[in-house]
């Protein structure tokens, strides 16, 4: 059976989903994903590097994920003890707070507690065995613990920014653009891009479940506010394995979506378009993204290269070289704006990332590669 988009062109269109979800269920349902070798060295900033730094960054992030692998359960206050303090690291720029020379790239060290740079220098050598940070310049950042992250009212067809998410969660999410597959059925899918937190529950749904618009939290009920069934998730490994992406594709009825984001102006819904063409992130790269909670918001990437762990309501999971950003003047984003696609603050809005996690402590966001969760999902925007 098909169906017209806004736009005049014909889709396939899903059964209806929900309880019945007629897939696989669980972590077997979802997609493995890592990227090549040379993708990922693009994400590590070539100019202007200290010495010592990339190794004291992969030596960090390595302990880091061996944490992950050792804790196998929910964290506890313990866990922020000593080394457990550090929850990530980065190559980001020196600051006024931190050491390292002016235009130089240092070690950014993400803390759940505030820290001196001598005690996270200690924790480094001497408890995570990291001998060569001795030297190493640090800039320290209070990010807290990074969980994993409104336009909150329903509209029709629904627009990319705006509250989304699996119909039996009482989470907040954000829809965050339009996509089609690159080959076979898919091709001729209308799908939404967002995340696997917000679409299949950190892998605990079935393929087939229903998607709501707006989301449970914000008085989307199911089946009247379903917009389409879940096609496909990444899995979020846990134990310890590397992740690179946290995404989730929900394939949708043509009719009740649209291609448009939103942002809200004088009270009003306004639409916009960003391209369909992605762009690689760099350091200062300035971007926009529009979110169920924070709506519209402007920042800049401040690292390609931040590796640490993500708090997922008690499980804990280890990210590799994924995009920070920030606006020093305002969050550039909170809890509700997963799945939000970000963008370049130009006139061509290219696509950069796919929002998953933040701190509200430093008013840190993290971002997958865009391109990452393209391929991961085999998918091109539709946009």
């Amino acid at each position: 059976m098909t169906s017209q988009d806004n736009e005049g062109r014909d889709y396939l269109v899903p059964d209806e989903g929900g309880p019945q979800g007629q897939g696989t269920t669980g972590e077997a349902a979802g997609i493995a994903f890592e990227p090549s070798a040379d993708s990922l060295s693009q994400h590590e900033p070539q100019d202007g590097v200290a010495a010592g730094v990339r190794e004291v960054r992969e030596a960090a992030a390595e302990s880091i994920r061996d944490r992950v692998v050792d804790a196998g359960g929910p964290s506890s206050a313990q866990s922020l003890s000593g080394a457990g303090n550090i929850q990530g690291v980065a190559i980001g720029p020196a600051e006024r707070d931190s050491e390292g020379e002016p235009g130089q790239q240092v070690l950014h060290v993400y803390v759940a507690e505030p820290m001196t740079v001598t005690e996270v220098r200690t924790l480094l050598v001497d408890s995570m065995g990291v001998h060569q940070a001795r030297e190493t310049p640090l800039r320290i950042i209070h990010s807290g613990i990074v969980d994993a992250f409104s336009h909150r009212f329903r509209d029709r067809p629904a627009p990319g920014g705006i509250s989304v998410h699996h119909y039996q969660d009482t989470a907040a999410g954000t829809l965050g653009c339009l996509a089609f597959g690159r080959s076979g059925a898919a091709a001729n899918k209308v799908l939404c891009l967002s995340n696997n937190h917000v679409l299949a529950r950190v892998n605990n749904s079935t393929i087939g479940d229903g998607i709501i618009q707006p989301g449970k939290y914000d008085s989307g009920t199911f089946p009247n506010d379903q917009i389409g069934i879940l096609e496909k998730f990444g899995v979020i490994n846990t134990s310890g394995k590397p992740n690179y992406v946290d995404v989730a594709v929900g394939w949708c009825f043509p009719d009740r979506v649209r291609r448009e984001l939103v942002y809200l102006s004088g009270g009003a819904p306004h639409y916009f378009r960003i391209n369909n063409a992605t762009r690689a992130p760099f350091h200062g790269q300035p971007v926009g993204k529009s979110g169920r909670t924070t709506q519209l918001t402007y920042g800049a990437v401040e690292s390609t290269s931040w590796s640490g762990q993500i708090n997922y309501a008690g499980r804990t999971a280890f990210f590799d070289r994924q995009i920070s950003i920030r606006n020093p003047s305002y969050q550039f984003s909170a809890a509700g704006d997963s799945g939000s696609v970000i963008w370049t603050n130009d006139q061509n809005r290219n696509p950069v990332g796919l929002l998953f996690a933040g701190s509200q402590a430093s008013g840190h966001t993290f971002a997958n590669p865009i391109d990452w969760a393209m391929t991961a999902m085999d998918i091109h925007l539709l946009t």
